[in-house]
């Protein structure tokens, strides 16, 4: 697993790698919706994005972490983030998360795709054998996302998280393992065409 900044594109969006010169559009991104005042995701303040973003390189820096923002290519703006993070090499595990969208991007094909350009460079790229993905057990609409992927839940990680707000989070573990990945990859490339996207054969190149 080669471990390195990438830019992943699709015909809605670009995930293109997280820098600090990101700080602003982020800034505005979560503005749309005030999606800091959220209890369910960890979504910084104004004042806290840079310091996000830079925990964020520091992981990339030790091999644990590859971080993007997500890019609308209707509007060439950055409307979010997400991250591949808790990467083990050598087990050939990586987790997804740390994923928000301006509000204006949600219940949009963007996450969709998202998901389906991260997970084909898991699963394809890197020849992961298992990606995690873990919300709030109280993130219901997470919950219902992440089964609608076709994960699998595994199990809730008790007394996982301390928030900023000081809460005491539970955490719901999800998992999708490589003898599930045609499936799960057809199932997005499904719901993309639902959306109008023209979906590209990855098989031809």
């Amino acid at each position: 697993m080669e471990i390195s900044p990438i830019i992943l594109e699709g015909q809605h969006v670009r995930l293109e790698p997280l820098s600090l010169a990101h700080a602003e559009p982020l800034i505005a991104a979560a503005g749309d919706g005030e999606l800091w005042n959220t209890q369910v995701t960890i979504i910084p303040k104004p004042a806290g994005m840079k310091d996000y973003i830079q925990a964020a390189l520091d992981g990339q820096a030790q091999g644990r972490e590859l971080p993007f923002v997500i890019i609308s290519k209707s509007s060439n703006q950055i409307v979010g983030t997400t991250r591949f993070y808790e990467i083990r090499s050598n087990d050939r595990v990586a987790a997804i998360g740390y994923t928000w969208l301006a509000k204006s991007a949600q219940r949009t094909p963007i996450n969709t795709e998202a998901k389906l350009l991260l997970l084909t460079q898991a699963f394809e790229t890197w020849k992961c054998m298992r990606v995690e993905l873990i919300t709030d057990v109280l993130n219901k609409q997470s919950r219902r996302a992440i089964l609608r992927l076709g994960a699998k839940q595994e199990g809730i990680l008790r007394k996982h998280l301390i928030l900023p707000s000081g809460r005491v989070r539970d955490s719901v573990l999800f998992s999708i393992v490589d003898d599930e990945w045609s499936e799960v990859k057809e199932t997005l490339e499904k719901r993309l065409v639902l959306h109008g996207v023209a979906v590209k054969d990855s098989s031809r190149g």
